[in-house]
């Protein structure tokens, strides 16, 4: 005998009731052994995907680059003194905002288009 089968009928209904609930968000049919197709819910994949960070951060990143080739390293360099001189919030998108190796590649590549 199962653990399952020396509960109650009372719990045994709310195990079969929780699987529905589960089952209707996705599962997956597998054969046994013994020819008995069983049905379980899918695992659910817990927080955010690798790949849609890598995807943001490297998104900014251009974003950045395509900003620093638009309005020239010394303008950018002013704007982010102005953000430096801000609010909490401000201070911390200077931070984010500041010029790095990457987005100064990118700049430098896409300087001639924007000129």
């Amino acid at each position: 005998m199962t653990i399952v089968s020396q509960n109650g009928f009372g719990a045994r209904i709310k195990n079969v009731q929780r699987k529905h609930v589960r089952m209707a968000q996705g599962y997956d049919a597998k054969v046994g052994r013994d020819g008995l197709i069983v049905f379980r819910p899918k695992r659910r994949k817990a927080g955010l995907p690798l790949r849609w960070v890598v995807v943001a951060l490297a998104g900014a990143i251009v974003f950045k680059g395509l900003i620093i080739a638009n309005l020239g390293a010394a303008a950018y360099a002013d704007r982010i003194e102005a953000l430096r001189a801000g609010s909490v919030v401000e201070k911390f998108g200077a931070a984010v905002m500041q010029p790095d190796p990457v987005s100064l590649y990118i700049s430098a590549k896409f300087a001639p288009i924007f000129n």
